[in-house]
């Protein structure tokens, strides 16, 4: 990876008349904005259909896109809504907070409208899409049609027969809700159309995104499913331990995910064959991959199911380098046969983590809001970074800039103000996004809040909580020519900016 700098910004995040994010003009207008602003990054968040809490890290599929981003000007333009309805789709309650109940019941019947209209001309493209996909579409589209005839219920709490999977049961809600199924692939092949065409535009601006791969999937979810016997379930098919991370000085009773917990044996005895098909799919989708929680692969931590906190777990072992090696061996060819992958190695790291990320080469994470703690010496102080890394001004799951200096102990504020030598003439956002940017770390990435000086209304999310989260939106009006200028002049200065 050369000297390079990006800009964070969600999908969901971006402005719209229509309530969310889309892959619509307002995405390549940032794509502009980055280019204007010397940018060769854009980060994004996973971009999976979200359940309940609305979090993109708890997605009905792994491999499925986000119906909400598939953009409604872009099917108007092919005749597939009118504008009496696109008007419909501009209701919400406060633009610069996505309302996700709103969302549900107002975009899916527009959709639906959409289909209809389409499904005819486009039988044989999603013939030739269902094909491509076959090895996670089918089983996606019927686990999505089966939700929408059970209620919206978790597949948990199905009839017997098809949340076993037993065959005449499959064969029947096949045949019964065939339709529904068309439907639900026909929304995946218009999300990666758009997402195809938005990402081909951003690389020929010179922009490479990188995605986000949560390690776990989500209980309800079509992954889950689908492959039972990759989980840790009992003969029920309920979990027996699920993942989460232990108390630590942030949450006294630890984090409880509820994710399931992989079966790494069967993994392994299968050629780790699903991770293999989700890498590839991941590397298909965006030019670079972050992978959340890294440490997982090395030790992971297990909570009994049904427990309430995660203060009885245990940590064991996961698959460790073997792993990656092998996704290297069966993917890394196009790449010089070095993937491009980035480990989110956040949180309480042991010599054995350290060991695997010097093994797989990726380059791990800095995050620059916690390296000022004026107790001790941090590994997030830009003087003990290497090249190999990407250094966060703040992530997804801190805190704004902004927001930090307000919440900050005052010793570690002033710590950080004389470590960045801060001033007033610059703005202390700007001081640290100079930090960032100085450093001698690969890669340097900044929120787009960070940018603009927002202060905790702006932060996507705080972990551990619900329904405050995954809602802030930019405003249209908010990216500037001279924000842009301000921005390549500081990658211009430190080096990062493309050559070409």
């Amino acid at each position: 990876m050369t000297r390079a700098s990006g800009i964070l910004l969600p999908v969901f995040s971006l402005p719209s008349p229509y309530g969310i994010g889309t892959f619509g003009r307002e995405a390549y207008r940032f794509v502009n904005f980055l280019a204007a602003a010397g940018q060769q990054y854009w980060q994004i968040l996973p971009v999976g259909p979200t359940s309940f809490g609305d979090s993109p890290y708890q997605s009905f599929s792994t491999f499925a896109g986000n119906p909400y981003f598939i953009d409604l000007e872009l099917l108007q333009r092919k005749g597939l809504l009118t504008e009496t309805e696109l008007l419909k789709a501009k209701l919400q309650k406060n633009p610069r907070q996505i309302d996700y109940a709103l969302l549900f019941h107002n975009r899916y019947p527009l959709l639906r409208i959409a289909y209809e209209r389409a499904k005819e001309q486009d039988e044989a493209a999603l013939s030739r899409f269902r094909l491509r996909h076959q090895s996670w579409i089918e089983d996606y589209a019927l686990f999505m049609a089966l939700k929408a005839a059970f209620g919206q219920k978790s597949w948990t709490k199905w009839p017997e027969d098809i949340r076993l999977r037993e065959p005449q049961a499959l064969e029947h809600w096949k045949e019964a809700l065939c339709e529904e199924c068309s439907y639900w692939a026909w929304l995946q092949m218009v999300f990666f159309r758009q997402w195809g065409a938005l990402k081909r535009y951003a690389n020929s601006k010179g922009i490479e995104i990188i995605g986000d791969l949560p390690i776990y999937v989500a209980q309800d979810s079509a992954d889950a499913w689908a492959n039972p016997e990759i989980f840790w379930f009992d003969e029920n098919l309920s979990p027996v331990k699920v993942a989460g991370v232990p108390p630590d000085g942030f949450s006294a009773t630890g984090q409880l995910w509820g994710n399931p917990l992989y079966r790494w044996e069967v993994l392994r005895e299968r050629g780790y064959d699903w991770w293999v098909q989700r890498v590839e799919m991941s590397l298909s989708v965006y030019d670079r991959v972050r992978i959340d929680h890294f440490r997982g692969f090395d030790t992971y931590y297990a909570i009994p199911y049904g427990d309430e906190t995660a203060e009885r777990g245990e940590w064991l072992q996961g698959p460790g380098l073997e792993l990656f090696t092998l996704l290297t061996e069966k993917l890394g060819g196009p790449y010089g046969g070095k993937l491009p992958i980035i480990a989110e190695d956040l949180g309480y790291l042991t010599d054995s983590v350290r060991e695997l990320l010097r093994g797989s080469g990726f380059p791990g994470m800095k995050v620059l809001e916690f390296a000022f703690d004026s107790r001790e010496e941090s590994d997030y102080l830009p003087h003990n970074y290497g090249h190999n890394c990407v250094v966060y001004t703040g992530t997804h799951d801190n805190d704004t800039v902004a927001g930090w200096f307000k919440s900050a102990a005052p010793e570690d504020v002033r710590f950080c103000r004389n470590y960045l030598q801060l001033t007033r003439r610059e703005g202390e956002n700007w001081g640290f996004i100079r930090g960032a940017w100085a450093s001698t770390a690969d890669l340097a990435v900044a929120q787009m809040q960070d940018f603009l000086n927002l202060g905790s209304e702006a932060r996507i999310n705080t972990p551990s909580t619900l329904g405050k989260n995954w809602c802030w939106r930019l405003q249209r009006g908010q990216l500037t020519l001279s924000l842009a200028e301000k921005i390549r002049q500081m990658t211009r200065l430190y080096g990062r900016q493309a050559t070409k």
